[in-house]
């Protein structure tokens, strides 16, 4: 007869007490900037997802008398910016970093592949203001001098000024922060398909490159979609790099204006909040810039949620 354990180890002890409290942390996390952004989100109601002119509307709060405080914001532009540069980042550096760890973990030499995958490590801890100044002195400049003519500028200064800093240019720069997430999370999940797969798929008459398509990637599939949401997670709550070259203002792209919407300055909600915290002394002001965080939380969990849903889904599935 088994008699169950009911007395637990220091280290369980531990473990447990380590686990809880990091619940707590999160839980007061969410709690702390829900009750800040409280004001904005209750005056705002539904408006703050589907209405726009954030850039006016922090400039009237600011000057407004303190007995009666600006505490409507439309935050559309800025939500739409931050969809927009994330999912065009995540499509750019998801094609090329597949291509990229394929090439690393299945053509390469694997002394040259040991040294590549160290190399894309080293980048993915690169603080994320170098790729910003690295934005602003090189990425900025190129995108001026090779899109934007004077007819242009003339033909869209109704509406805004064009220069380097815009959509393009954060797409570019977040792609080549979250490019090394995604090689090395997504070479990580190919390693470990078994190299009996492989040789049965030769063993067939398979090319070696119809094996990595038809054997290697649908076993690395997991992976790949985890190293892309985790990679979603850090565009969407990046600021400092992005800040310094999205333009700074909460335009919403119109994509029927073909190149025009790539060239059209943004406001992401991270650079929001890094943009305008000079006038947080104002607690209008405070309480919009905390329902920028609280909406990215929100984003956050949403995006959290959905990795869990797929990874329980294959998990059925394999």
């Amino acid at each position: 007869m088994f008699t169950k354990r009911l007395k637990l180890s220091p280290s369980e002890l531990l473990m447990k007490a380590l686990a809880f409290f990091g619940i707590v942390i999160i839980f007061l996390i969410f709690a702390f900037i829900f009750m800040k952004a409280s004001p904005v989100l209750i005056n705002s109601g539904a408006e703050i997802i589907y209405k726009s002119g954030f850039d006016k509307q922090i400039s009237e709060a600011f000057y407004a008398p303190i007995d009666e405080p600006m505490l409507k914001f439309g935050m559309f532009g800025l939500i739409a910016g931050t969809v927009l540069s994330t999912l065009l980042s995540l499509g750019v550096a998801g094609i090329i970093g597949v291509c990229a760890f394929i090439a690393i973990c299945e053509l390469a030499p694997r002394p040259f592949a040991s040294v590549l995958l160290a190399a894309v490590r080293l980048l993915a801890s690169i603080p994320s203001v170098v790729f910003g100044l690295i934005g602003v002195m090189l990425v900025v400049p190129s995108i001026e001098s090779a899109f934007i003519t004077i007819d242009m500028q003339i033909e869209y200064l109704e509406f805004f000024q064009m220069t380097g800093r815009n959509l393009l240019s954060s797409v570019i720069v977040i792609s080549f922060m979250i490019m090394p997430m995604v090689i090395a999370l997504s070479s990580d999940a190919l390693k470990e398909a078994p190299l009996s797969l492989k040789e049965t798929g030769m063993a067939f008459g398979m090319s070696h490159i119809r094996v990595i398509w038809r054997i290697c990637l649908p076993f690395a599939r997991p992976g790949i979609v985890a190293g892309l949401i985790l990679a979603a997670g850090r565009g969407i709550g990046e600021a400092i790099a992005v800040s310094m070259v999205c333009g700074g203002v909460g335009m919403i792209p119109i994509l029927s204006n073909g190149m025009a919407a790539l060239l059209t300055p943004i406001l992401p909600l991270s650079s929001a909040i890094v943009n305008k915290s000079e006038a947080m002394s104002v607690p209008a002001v405070e309480s919009a810039l905390f329902a920028c965080g609280a909406i990215l939380l929100a984003m956050g969990a949403a995006l959290s949620a959905t990795a869990r849903a797929f990874m329980r889904r294959s998990a059925r599935n394999g």
